[in-house]
């Protein structure tokens, strides 16, 4: 899977984009035919402490694209949170496909 990821408002670490990656294959062990993942992760500048935006979009064939979008405290976390949430939408979709 080609995965791109884009910041705003800050520049990652090469830790950090390892991270995403490696949450961003798991998928595969779900779903073996995501072709690729964009990632957006957003710094706001909000009063409040969860200002980590992670925004996840998925091509899937023959389909719209899934997408996810999270905020939380670390950037950990809100990949964590999106790729659940991403999950939750693949097993959908694959039900969907399956039953077609």
């Amino acid at each position: 899977m080609e995965v791109k990821v884009q910041t705003v408002h800050f520049k990652a670490d090469q830790k950090l984009l390892d991270f995403c990656e490696k949450r961003l294959n798991k998928l595969d062990q779900f779903f073996d035919s995501v072709i690729g993942a964009e990632v957006m992760l957003k710094l706001e500048k909000d009063e409040d402490r969860e200002n980590k935006v992670s925004e996840i979009k998925l091509s899937v064939p023959a389909n719209d694209p899934l997408f996810a979008k999270k905020q939380a405290k670390t950037f950990e976390e809100a990949i964590d949170l999106t790729v659940e949430a991403l999950k939750k939408q693949m097993e959908k979709y694959k039900t969907k496909t399956i039953n077609k």
